[in-house]
């Protein structure tokens, strides 16, 4: 059991403490080696509150937006997840992406299918 735990080589600090930040500003950043991602998007705005969509969205009902999260400028997306920017369409993110202040992203995860096909267009008549 004392393995089980076993460090990643990630999570390795190279450098010392006083030239660490200089050195790996943005150190696991696109990793997928923890929950910080997802624990961000799991605390997020849904399209109710965000009234540039809630208008864009105008033909779903209000109980539907709050299930839709958006996520907020400057979340980083996780390396291989689905997501759809309501303006550009849907998505798979690479460990550099993140969100623009100018965007309204989806995780693909984040929503039922059924909401997820009406949001892509993709749901049958």
């Amino acid at each position: 059991m004392a393995n089980r735990m076993a460090a990643k080589p990630q999570t390795e600090q190279k450098h010392p403490d006083e030239w660490n930040q200089d050195l790996n500003p943005d150190r696991l950043a696109g990793q997928n080696i923890g929950g910080t991602a997802e624990d961000r998007e799991r605390m997020t705005r849904t399209a109710y509150d965000v009234k540039p969509v809630h208008g864009a969205l105008r033909d779903m009902k209000d109980d539907e937006l709050k299930q839709i999260p958006i996520l907020d400028p400057g979340t980083r997306l996780r390396q291989g997840a689905t997501y759809l920017d309501l303006e550009r369409g849907a998505f798979t993110a690479t460990g550099e992406m993140s969100v623009h202040a100018d965007q309204a992203v989806v995780p693909k995860d984040g929503v039922h299918y059924e909401t997820w096909n009406k949001l892509t267009g993709t749901e049958r008549g």
